[in-house]
């Protein structure tokens, strides 16, 4: 059973967590415009993530996984050290694209997902589940 904090102490957690994405987000889009890489490319890929909430046709504890897997700064990051690493432009321009869309969620409050379902995420709820 996964623990969440409830009512007041999430809430209070909520907009911070959020600004804090859409820094960081915003940070990557900055990052990316000087890759000097298409917005073309920007544009074609930022949703690329979502695809990870296919993971949710095989449950919610694995869609959960599977959609945090895409959706933690984690896999930005190590992309980032690798292109840097590698001196890659390409492998930096799609760590940052990546960055963006990760930013950009948490800053629309589409947190990283509990096993108990979609809506429930690590900033409240979402979709129907805020309704019930």
């Amino acid at each position: 059973m996964t623990m969440q904090p409830k009512g007041r102490l999430r809430d209070s957690l909520s907009p911070i967590l959020r600004l804090e994405g859409a820094l960081l987000g915003a940070v990557c889009i900055w990052l990316f415009a000087g890759t000097g890489f298409s917005w073309w490319l920007f544009g074609v890929l930022l949703l690329s993530p979502d695809v990870t909430m296919l993971g949710y046709a095989a449950g919610p504890r694995f869609g959960a996984i599977v959609y945090n897997a895409g959706h933690s700064w984690i896999g930005p990051v190590l992309l980032a050290a690798v292109g840097h690493v590698a001196g890659s432009p390409l492998v930096l321009a799609l760590a940052f694209i990546w960055g963006a869309h990760v930013g950009i969620d948490r800053a629309l409050g589409y947190g990283l997902k509990y096993a108990t379902g979609f809506g429930h995420t690590h900033l409240g709820l979402i979709g129907p589940a805020a309704k019930a």
